[in-house]
């Protein structure tokens, strides 16, 4: 059977969402072309802001890749722009002159950025935030330039301005209305959610009316001038106002649009049957949607009537918003402002861990008809279930307010709602898929883990909101099968064993040596490898201080020689600067040895510290003498640096004396060794000049004290640290950053890095064990300062070091010339 021919306009989520559902119940009638004007293929919009924000890259939002599309078939014009549609021939044309014939027409062209029309709107510096070029021109602006202002307090305004002030800009968000994301939150909670900003460092004008855009001399805008004449700088503008149904292509080929392109129940343009549309572009009886949930609904449908099954009506959607903005948890459905003859449950704890926490109900005739969450949106899912069957709360209004789990009698533990769930109901809304689909994937499929459950049903896949529920489904599916990471993983291959099956027999059983351990485990390989040596060493010095004697050529090159090996076979030496800070004696003293030793270069690190490079390792212990100051540890899995702005004591905008924050830390654990390397940094206030958002320990001084955060990573691939917890005294925050340090050295594998740490445990684990438990904080830290005590440094101490200076001394030049000719 001749296929037809099926061209879509747009390549979007929505669009190539229709196209699976399309591919899955007909795959082999049609022939199918895709136009998409972006040089991308299909990608997760609503994880842009990850990405802006560094804590995703472009290829890890790509649903579709390439290949996807040749496997499938599918011929793909990326880049082009479709102009016109000769709807009597049916024919597709494109801006470059592509052509492409069809038989049915599927439009999915999306919605474009409002932008305000006033003077300045387009100069240089002003850019919406709707695909990837804006993400990635944000990204480069903000490496050159300091002021941002984002207009709009909405979602996507408020992800934007996050994402730029990670990337080191002061930002402004100026919003039109008196509270922010007031489509989706109450005045309260919209107030929570602006302080809890205000306090990370965000600026915001609210009820601010903007009257123009003011440029520089050479085209760039410079400042945001407002109606009352007042004006604030700006080298970066980005409207984020809202958007508008992309209807120009409809409107040119003569379709009705009202809002949008006006379609039936199934999805087809009122005006050619042979032309359908979905998508933000689309308009269902008067209604065009912006959420993901209820365009993969319009998807299914366009589906079933393009596969001429002819089944399915596309009715409408309820819609309920479930967001995380900044790491807040938002939630709202339904009328959440109330009204006449509503009457509203609330609940309000502003002062609660992580910003505060507010819930309304809004309840009519017995039944809810609205909810808005700040802060504590776990319940969410449920009273959006008894918001859409308008069952009647009467008989459990007085528990209402506490959840689900607080409603009879469920026979389950209270922390799994997932086993309290009918298989009914449904846990991602984004993709409309319920917990009996996800559990019998699982079954069926032998799923265990969150990827493969992601790629089987595409639950979690989206906005990432349900990932907390699809886990415990996982958990409560799969058993004792059920692992966030992959299936257990040897070590390498001299053992079976795992890295956490290999801590856990040291600890329990108490070995203290290598030999040891591997006899007790049963190594196969007699005296082990380059791979697992160094962990073995790592894993019992660090179960066992003052016990397990460190085994040096267990160690790394680098660890052996306690410097840097170059590719040239020289090294690099850097000496601690305690919190970056430095003298001038110390500098003559550095500069002294790089004549002395004729060190070629001699460089400034991103960390703060000055390193030589080109050291020969003869001249090693003879530099480290000579300059006289502690090791760096640049060469360990050890703590590297503490970066520091110069904070209260010099500058004009600090909060805090982030300086000798950043000093104490680093005498504090300056000496201590960790699974991979570590580093911290201390800025003074929120301009975070000291880049501590990127740190495995960051803290940043605020007007009340500190916040700090955890599991950054500013490598390969940049990690955001989590907020973690705000602390009032110096004090608390070297105990804080012990506590954390020794719960990773105690736990973390070889070589694995914080970020990745956390998240193999969670960071709800970590919390519970440091900020819920004081006992347990307090032992961690004081575990942490025994095992430094006393501690060498390796430069000096060489014998409790137990370095062997024999490594440093050159062959005798006989032996050197017979090895050269050998």
């Amino acid at each position: 059977m001749k296929k037809m021919k099926l061209v879509m306009i747009g390549n979007g989520m929505a669009g190539v969402r229709t196209l699976e559902e399309l591919l899955k119940i007909a795959p082999d009638m049609y022939d199918i072309t895709v136009f998409g004007a972006e040089p991308h293929p299909n990608y997760n919009r609503i994880l842009l802001s990850p990405v802006l924000a560094g804590e995703q890259t472009i290829d890890e939002i790509i649903l579709n890749p390439l290949s996807w599309y040749e496997e499938h078939g599918i011929t793909l014009h990326l880049g082009k722009t479709v102009v016109d549609v000769d709807r009597a021939r049916r024919v597709v044309t494109a801006a470059d002159g592509t052509v492409a014939e069809y038989e049915r027409l599927l439009i999915t062209t999306g919605s474009n950025p409002f932008i305000l029309p006033v003077p300045g709107k387009d100069l240089i510096g002003v850019i919406a935030y709707r695909d990837i070029a804006d993400t990635n021109t944000m990204i480069e602006t903000a490496k050159t330039h300091k002021h941002a202002v984002v207009i709009g307090g909405g979602l996507l305004g408020l992800e934007a301005a996050n994402g730029l002030m990670l990337r080191g800009m002061s930002v402004t968000v100026v919003h039109i209305s008196s509270w922010l994301m007031e489509r989706q939150l109450d005045t309260v909670a919209g107030k929570l959610l602006e302080k809890s900003l205000a306090d990370r460092g965000l600026k915001f004008e609210l009820g601010a009316h903007t009257a123009a855009l003011l440029g520089n001399d050479e085209g760039r805008v410079r400042a945001v001038q407002f109606k009352d004449g007042r004006e604030i700088p700006a080298d970066l503008v980005v409207m984020a106002a809202g958007i508008r149904p992309n209807t120009t292509l409809a409107e040119k080929i003569g379709l009705h649009c009202q809002r949008g392109i006006v379609v039936t129940d199934t999805m087809q343009t009122v005006t050619d049957a042979r032309i359908y549309s979905v998508g933000e572009c689309a308009a269902h009886r008067g209604i065009a949607y912006g959420l993901v949930a209820p365009l993969f609904e319009q998807g299914k449908v366009c589906a079933t009537h393009l596969a001429h099954f002819g089944i399915g009506r596309y009715t409408g959607s309820q819609t309920s918003t479930k967001l995380k903005v900044t790491g807040i948890d938002l939630f709202s459905a339904g009328d959440f402002m109330g009204g006449e003859g509503c009457e509203e449950i609330l609940l309000s704890d502003p002062t609660a861990p992580g910003g505060g926490i507010y819930k309304k109900l809004v309840i009519k005739d017995d039944k809810l008809v609205g909810a808005c969450l700040y802060g504590d949106t776990v319940d969410g899912s449920w009273y959006f279930k008894l918001l859409r069957e308008g069952r009647s709360v009467a008989d459990i209004r007085d528990r209402l307010m506490f959840g689900e789990s607080n409603i009879g009698d469920t026979g389950h533990e209270g922390h799994n709602k997932a086993a309290a769930m009918a298989d009914s109901d449904e846990v991602c809304g984004c993709n409309g898929v319920n917990k009996g689909a996800i559990c019998k994937a699982i079954k069926d499929k032998g799923l265990f883990t969150l990827e493969e459950v992601r790629k089987h049903t595409k639950a979690s896949a989206s906005c990432g909101s349900c990932t907390g529920l699809v886990e415990q489904l996982i958990m409560f599916t799969a058993g004792g099968d059920y692992s966030a990471t992959p299936k257990k993983k040897a070590m390498c291959g001299c053992t079976d064993h795992s890295h956490q099956e290999v801590r856990d027999a040291i600890f329990k059983d108490h070995l203290t040596s290598i030999p040891q351990l591997m006899q007790h485990l049963g190594w196969k390989t007699p005296n082990g490898c380059a791979s697992c040596r160094p962990a073995l060493n790592y894993y019992l010095i660090s179960s066992w201080p003052k016990e397990a004697k460190d085994d040096p050529q267990s160690r790394f090159i680098n660890e052996r020689s306690h410097a840097n090996i170059q590719k040239d076979g020289t090294y690099s030496v850097i000496p601690r600067m305690w919190g970056g800070e430095t003298t001038a004696d110390e500098l003559r003293r550095i500069a002294d040895a790089v004549d002395k030793y004729k060190i070629p270069t001699v460089k400034v690190t991103g960390g703060q510290r000055i390193d030589l490079l080109g050291v020969k390792k003869e001249d090693l212990v003879n530099v480290w003498k000579d300059i006289g100051m502690p090791s760096g540890h640049a060469y360990a899995k050890a703590l590297r640096t503490v970066k520091t702005c110069v904070g209260s004591e010099w500058c004009r905008m600090g909060t805090q004396d982030s300086t000798q924050m950043g000093k104490d830390l680093e005498r504090a654990m300056w000496r201590m060794y960790a699974p991979h390397k570590v580093k911290f940094a201390v800025s003074g206030c929120p301009r975070n000049c000291a880049e501590a958002g990127i740190k495995d320990v960051g803290i940043i001084g605020v007007d009340s004290g500190w916040e700090m955060y955890v599991a950054g990573n500013g490598g390969i691939k940049t990690e955001v640290a989590h907020f973690f917890t705000k602390l009032k005294t110096a004090e608390e925050v070297l105990e804080y950053t012990g506590a954390f340090m020794q719960l990773y050295r105690k736990e973390g594998w070889y070589l694995e890095r914080t970020v990745h740490y956390v998240s193999r445990v969670g960071l709800d684990y970590v919390k519970k064990k440091i900020l819920d438990d004081h006992e347990g904080r307090k032992a961690l830290w004081a575990e942490l300062q025994f095992a430094l005590d006393g501690e060498p440094d390796p430069w000096f101490d060489f014998d409790k070091a137990r370095v062997d200076t024999r490594q440093f001394q050159p062959l005798q030049p006989q032996l050197a010339s017979s090895a050269t000719s050998a």
